[in-house]
């Protein structure tokens, strides 16, 4: 089962290296991955998606919460929250398919961020399956080079997220 996790954590050195260890040291593949400091520069939230059985990811969590640097942990698996993504998409944009791909970058509403004379980059942002969905459509046009920036997570409505 997937699981989309956030960590609110100490902004120190270490925090990451000790958290990506409790990951590998029970045999988890953390899929995606996103850090950044919060609205306190000392905090920093991370985002970990990963898949594995739900008894292991408990004990991951309960290891996480004993961290010292650990402030605190939301599993958002079974929960409400909006899931966001970026990707960078660099595709072949030849005098016959630049029209093509320009029209495919309208549907999704995505942006060409660069140009040169045989490439298009491509922004785009919105959830994961949008992402997979406008990769596919300009897959046959010829992907040179894709970068994603992994799903980050908030959950729905106004609560947010207090270190207490």
């Amino acid at each position: 089962m997937k699981h989309t996790i956030s960590v609110l954590v100490e902004n120190e050195f270490g925090v990451l290296s000790r958290v990506a260890g409790l990951f590998s040291g029970r045999g988890f593949n953390i899929e995606s991955l996103s850090v950044a400091p919060t609205l306190d520069p000392s905090i920093s939230r991370m985002t970990i998606v990963t898949s594995g059985d739900d008894q292991i990811l408990e004990q991951i969590t309960k290891q996480l919460n004993k961290l010292i640097d650990t402030i605190k942990v939301i599993d958002f698996t079974g929960h409400d929250f909006v899931e966001r993504e970026m990707a960078l998409v660099k595709v072949c944009a030849e005098e016959e398919s630049r029209a093509e791909v320009l029209r495919i970058v309208d549907i999704f509403r995505a942006k060409v961020v660069d140009v040169t004379p045989k490439s298009y980059t491509v922004e785009v942002t919105g959830a994961p399956g949008k992402i997979n969905a406008i990769v596919e459509l300009l897959r046959p046009l010829g992907i040179k080079e894709i970068v994603r920036s992994g799903p980050v997570v908030i959950g729905r409505g106004p609560k947010g997220w207090k270190s207490s």
